[in-house]
């Protein structure tokens, strides 16, 4: 199990995204352009200590991205507001790839349409959508949950 940042603009989120990441055993994948250095103070703080802990693959493009998961064999399961399929109704398995779209735009439709499974996490109708950081923590513990994955406590 892996989670997958599409172009984050929001420093704070990817950080304390990277940071569930090296708590849960999970590695973690940036594709770029950032909307922000990832050197930025507001990034490095939010993931704390953690970033050392956390594996980061960093790819310069989605094109890179396709190449590098298509050779490893990974399905891509994208979670977006206009998923059809609850994350509650997917099955979940250990090679899946969680992919989460830009706070301010989502992934454009060439993402979309690459995505082996588009799922939504339900919510109050007329609400635009959860904070990345959350929906990531909410997604990434029901497939650990469901994979048998969580990592066994110290």
């Amino acid at each position: 199990m892996q989670i997958a940042l599409y172009q984050p603009d929001i420093p704070q989120n990817t950080g304390t995204i990277l940071r569930l990441c090296a708590c849960l055993g999970v590695g973690a994948h940036l594709i770029e352009p950032a909307g922000f250095p990832i050197s930025d103070r507001h990034f490095r703080r939010a993931g704390m200590d953690y970033l050392d802990r956390v594996e980061i693959g960093r790819h310069a493009s989605w094109p890179a991205f396709q190449e590098w998961r298509r050779g490893e064999g990974l399905r891509l399961v994208l979670f977006t507001t206009r998923g059809a399929v609850s994350y509650l109704d997917h099955a979940f398995g250990p090679r899946d790839l969680l992919l989460f779209g830009r706070e301010s735009a989502g992934v454009p439709e060439e993402v979309q349409a690459a995505a082996d499974a588009r799922l939504v996490i339900p919510m109050q109708a007329g609400l635009r959508s959860i904070n990345i950081a959350m929906a990531a923590a909410m997604a990434l513990g029901e497939a650990l949950r469901q994979t048998k994955s969580f990592p066994q406590p110290a």
